[in-house]
């Protein structure tokens, strides 16, 4: 799989109220641009009921698929994501 980059990447918002749906994404890339893990959580609506959440490990990166009305926010900015999407590789 090829990572399509479709917005620019942030760090993440450190409140369920600031809280972004990173322009109505499905899949979103995190980076944990820290030593330290940190939580990352899912919520329907800015400052709204909590989905789920995870550990990102330091240094980790991942990537999250998420309904397009759903928001994320983190509990340290040095977690970052941008929405993306994914293609075919291609064969040469």
């Amino acid at each position: 799989m090829t990572t399509k980059i479709l917005a620019d990447e942030i760090n993440l918002p450190t409140t369920t109220g600031a809280a972004t749906s990173f322009g109505s994404a499905t899949v979103v890339r995190l980076v944990n641009t820290d030593t330290a893990k940190h939580i990352v959580t899912i919520v329907d609506a800015p400052s709204g009921t909590g989905i789920g959440s995870m550990t990102l490990p330091g240094g980790a990166v991942e990537q999250i698929v998420k309904t397009a009305s759903h928001y994320v926010f983190a509990d340290s900015a040095l977690v970052r994501g941008t929405k993306v999407g994914f293609t075919k590789d291609r064969k040469s």
